[in-house]
């Protein structure tokens, strides 16, 4: 009986992990896509190229890593799109004010990126399309966490090199 509520417990867990990050990521991204404008306006303000590009596809990846996350379907990937996301965020607006989020500083989206990656790691549980479709025996533990961190940050790397000069 005391392994089966652990099992369940770790399923509420795994649940609970994937609604608030992916809710979070759904919230961002449909206050992004309501705003194209004000938000193109401020990807130009921060120092990155093409801001109306930068504005829709932030969106739209915000909203559909948002969504994967909640349903389970392709967690490592969609985790993958949270850390790529939460490192531009990180490096092009929260890096020069320190840790504290109450300074604008990296603490909040480093919580994001890490809570992404260890779900990645510890896969997206039962009730998810990743099990009901059997690819979450596929790629899980360290493998799915290492596919994650290193494509998030490597995307991130990509469209920063790409896109970002720092305002001077």
């Amino acid at each position: 009986m005391g392994r089966r509520r652990g099992r369940a417990g770790t399923e509420v867990a795994r649940l609970l992990l994937r609604g608030v990050i992916g809710g979070t990521m759904i919230a961002h991204g449909v206050r992004h896509g309501r705003t194209l404008d004000g938000t193109a306006r401020w990807f130009g303000s921060i120092g990155f190229r093409q801001p109306e590009l930068q504005a829709r596809t932030s969106a739209a990846v915000e909203i559909g890593a948002g969504a994967a996350l909640i349903a389970g379907a392709g967690t490592p990937f969609a985790a993958a799109a949270v850390v790529g996301t939460m490192a531009v965020a990180a490096r092009s607006v929260h890096a020069p004010n320190g840790f504290f989020v109450t300074a604008e500083g990296w603490e909040y989206v480093a919580n994001l990126a890490a809570a992404s990656v260890a779900l990645a790691g510890i896969g997206p549980g039962r009730f998810s399309v990743d099990r009901a479709i059997g690819v979450d025996r596929r790629l899980r533990g360290p493998a799915a966490a290492g596919v994650a961190a290193g494509l998030g940050l490597a995307g991130a790397a990509a469209q920063l090199a790409t896109f970002w000069r720092k305002p001077e």
